[in-house]
């Protein structure tokens, strides 16, 4: 065909065969055999896949149906079921000569209202030289999917505990919370499998009950499904890189960050409002819910706890006191980064130092109080527990020289 074309553009046939590499008696024989009207024997032959012609067809008929024809998926299950021997490019070749084309399938673009949902994902920076060494910086990215308004966190990690921080700093800045987030497959969000079929991660599913969102995991490659916190990743890499000038620490930058936004959003039109992104965002906030008064502090580890009779609870191998009224109930403890965290009814009902040398660790304040309608108050201190309570409580050089004289007037 190449030789035709260029014979058909007043090309000489010398001129052809230095061009295509070949000997200018090959080309005089196929313009020759062309002009002649010859037709290639090979495209007589039969093809391999004529037999199990019904089933291609039914084969293909279903698939239409659902996402997609993947004819690689039909050749292996033409192979496993069927017994065929040909290879894949044989069906490829008897599909493309038998079946009209599928139809195309085409994407419903949807607009989402204000403050229904916002979009997240990491933002990959090796080689950022920060303090004078280079380092690997993730860039976390939260953008409302209606006023295209964003929200950028620098973070040196990209575990669990990082997760949860990137979205209180991200959430904070953009000074509420969207309905829905959604997310990428990444383990920190889906712990298992991908897309709406997955299992969500427990710490972060407790995260968005305690901050008030619903996680909506894009499905597995359909870069389509966030398609405006791709497009701004890839205007962060190639608008301001942070790779391009050195830094003294990762507060330095993520602070030039912020005003690159901020300054960015003023310039940058909505498509939806035909107004700046700042002012779109604007209108957008009352739509967005309520950051809490206090967000959760981020957390690894989540694990659901019955409070026994004593008002403690078990967790990473250490005894955790608990407010009394919550005896022979359960309650959420979240391992934090430095504290452990027991909470019930929405809210944080204490805190306690996490991983400590001691393995039991109790706060008397749990214990007082008055009873409720379902738990009785524990019995109060006596004198004498009270005594022993203030003598600990001094520092050595006002503590009684005689202990036991000290103990022996309470008990008169």
């Amino acid at each position: 065909m190449t030789i035709q074309v260029l014979h058909e553009r007043g090309c000489s046939n010398r001129e052809i065969a230095r061009q295509l590499g070949v000997d200018e008696k090959a080309v005089r024989y196929r313009l020759a055999r062309w002009a002649l009207g010859a037709a290639d024997g090979r495209a007589d032959k039969p093809f391999l896949a004529e037999a199990l012609h019904e089933v291609i067809a039914h084969w293909l008929e279903r698939a239409a149906t659902r996402r997609g024809v993947n004819l690689q998926v039909l050749h292996e299950y033409l192979v496993a079921e069927h017994g065929y021997r040909g290879s894949a490019k044989s069906v490829q070749r008897y599909v493309r000569a038998k079946f009209p084309p599928p139809k195309v399938r085409t994407r419903r673009r949807v607009e989402t209202p204000p403050g229904a949902q916002g979009q997240v994902d990491w933002g990959e920076f090796p080689g950022v030289v920060v303090g004078g060494e280079r380092v690997d910086l993730h860039a976390f990215h939260l953008v409302l999917s209606h006023s295209r308004m964003e929200a950028i966190v620098w973070s040196e990690r990209a575990d669990q505990l990082a997760w949860l921080h990137v979205h209180n700093e991200a959430l904070r800045r953009l000074d509420g919370v969207p309905a829905v987030l959604r997310v990428d497959n990444v383990k920190t969000a889906v712990a298992r499998g991908a897309g709406p079929w997955g299992t969500l991660n427990e710490s972060y599913r407790c995260y968005a009950k305690g901050v008030r969102f619903h996680i909506d995991a894009a499905r597995p490659r359909t870069p389509q499904d966030k398609g405006k916190v791709e497009r701004r990743i890839g205007v962060h890499k190639q608008g301001f890189d942070p790779r391009q000038r050195a830094w003294d620490d990762v507060e330095q930058l993520q602070a030039w960050t912020d005003g690159e936004v901020a300054r960015r959003a003023e310039r940058r039109i909505c498509p939806i409002t035909g107004e700046s992104v700042q002012t779109s965002y604007e209108a957008e906030k009352p739509h967005l819910g309520r950051l809490p008064m206090r967000l959760p502090e981020p957390f690894d580890l989540v694990q659901r706890r019955r409070v026994g009779l004593d008002a403690t609870v078990r967790f990473e191998g250490r005894t955790y006191s608990v407010p009394f009224p919550y005896a022979q109930r359960e309650v959420e403890v979240r391992g934090c980064a430095r504290v452990v965290q027991l909470w019930a009814d929405g809210k944080v009902l204490c805190e306690h130092p996490r991983r400590t040398r001691g393995r039991l660790l109790i706060d008397p304040r749990h214990y007082e109080g008055p009873s409720t309608d379902r738990i009785e108050a524990p019995t109060r201190l006596g004198k004498m527990g009270r005594r022993l309570e203030e003598i600990a409580a001094m520092v050595p050089e006002q503590r009684p020289l005689d202990l036991y004289a000290a103990l022996a007037e309470v008990a008169r």
